[in-house]
Parts: C-alpha cells; structure tokens; sequence
C-alpha cells in the first residue's frame, strides 16, 4: 500500500488520532511509510475521516 498526503490537508490531526506511528502533524501531515505494513486498515479509515480528502492510498491489497 502506497500512502501520500496531498497539498489540500489542513493539519488537523483527524488522521494522526487514528495511528501517530503512521501519520505525523507538523504544519501538515506526513506519513512514516515504515510503519503501513500491517496498519493497512488503520491508513484506510485515516483516508475516510480526513476533512479534507488529503490522504490518497494507491495499491490497496
């Protein structure tokens, strides 16, 4: 599973309440790639809550 974070996220943190080993706030959000595997869910429901729409996942297995 490829995780990116857009340009239109807002830093909320919606995504960072779901799984802080996966999703970083800063100014934004970042993902720490090392940590999806076995987390696939957890990057999932990040990507429905996200107020935003600023989480895209690509290869979903």
């Amino acid at each position: 599973m490829k995780v990116k974070i857009t340009d239109d996220c807002v830093g909320c943190g919606a995504c960072e309440a779901i799984n802080p080993e996966i999703f970083l706030i800063d100014s934004q959000a970042r993902v720490n790639n090392s940590k999806i595997g076995g987390n696939e869910q957890d990057c999932i429901d990040a990507a429905l809550i996200c107020p935003a729409n600023a989480i895209w996942i690509d290869e979903i297995f």
